[in-house]
């Protein structure tokens, strides 16, 4: 990030450096803009551990696999698919031998806003955007007697994954400075909050999936066990970012923007609190004729 800020700030300088040498105004559009975008994001790993299904977690892997409600349905699916020998006894045998290292994939992210440029080549914009990230792992299930386990293998490889909403209200101040009739280059330095919703946890054991998403208050969920509908795992946080994107300008009706984000957020979810780097590429369409469709 640091890096990150240093490039940009000696962009903006440079930028301001050529518009006044060149001793005339700028050929840009002044005032109200709206805009729509879309794009892809890289969120940082260190709050994926969140949906690996730990002991010490919100959501355990342990309370779904030694419960009673589940256990017996898992074990049956096992010894049916023949991962493991009904000679070990039963679920209560099956423990987890080696968590996920878990991580979030490659998600996309969209979004509104609007923006305000003055003649100086300064401007705002505020921005509402949604990411839906996907965090994904894998588990070995094994038994108190490895011996019951069939084939080589000394363990049943396990999927787990993670799904969340992040919402992002965002501020920034920005500069630009006209390239060309049709190109500018814009920079962006602001802050926002970060809104991050858990939508559900999810294990899957011998093709079958459950859900480890901890609906009854951190009890077993056996026989007469209350559950709800909704519990709030998730929380509010804030970032701080910068931005270098590349417009053309589309005469009469606004500009289409590429460029890359490089921000530094702090992730609420229960148990995970934490900074992370979060890198996105996104596509910016503006309009700021609102004549145009009339």
């Amino acid at each position: 990030m640091k890096h990150t800020l240093l490039i940009l700030t000696a962009l903006m300088l440079a930028s301001s450096a050529t518009a006044a040498d060149d001793g005339k105004p700028p050929s840009r559009y002044t005032g109200l803009s709206v805009f729509a975008d879309a794009g892809v994001i890289w969120a940082d790993r260190n709050t994926a551990d969140f949906y690996s299904g730990r002991p010490e977690n919100a959501n355990t892997i342990n309370r779904i696999l030694h419960s009673q409600t589940y256990g017996d349905q898992i074990w049956r699916n096992l010894t049916e698919a023949n991962l493991i020998s009904s000679a070990v006894g039963g679920f209560e045998q099956l423990q987890v031998i080696e968590y996920p290292q878990m991580y979030y994939r490659t998600s996309f992210l969209y979004g509104l806003g609007l923006r305000y440029d003055y003649s100086s080549g300064c401007g705002w914009l505020l921005r509402f955007d949604l990411a839906q990230l996907q965090a994904i792992g894998a588990f070995n299930l094994s038994a108190t007697n490895e011996t019951g386990l069939l084939g080589y293998d000394r363990y049943v490889r396990c999927g787990i994954l993670g799904r969340e909403d992040r919402i992002n209200i965002e501020f920034a101040l920005t500069r630009s400075v006209v390239l060309s009739n049709l190109l500018e280059l814009e920079l962006d330095f602001g802050g926002g909050f970060v809104n991050t919703k858990v939508r559900d946890n999810l294990m899957e054991i011998a093709g079958v999936s459950y859900s480890i998403l901890d609906i009854w208050d951190g009890r077993s969920p056996d026989y007469g066990v209350a559950s709800y509908e909704y519990i709030n795992q998730g929380g509010i946080g804030y970032s701080v970012f910068a931005s270098a994107m590349l417009g053309y300008t589309i005469d009469g009706v606004g500009a289409v923007r590429v460029g890359y984000t490089c921000s530094h957020a702090k992730i609420v979810l229960v148990g995970y609190t934490s900074f992370g780097w979060q890198h996105t590429i996104n596509l910016r369409f503006e309009m700021n004729n609102f004549d145009f469709f009339k």
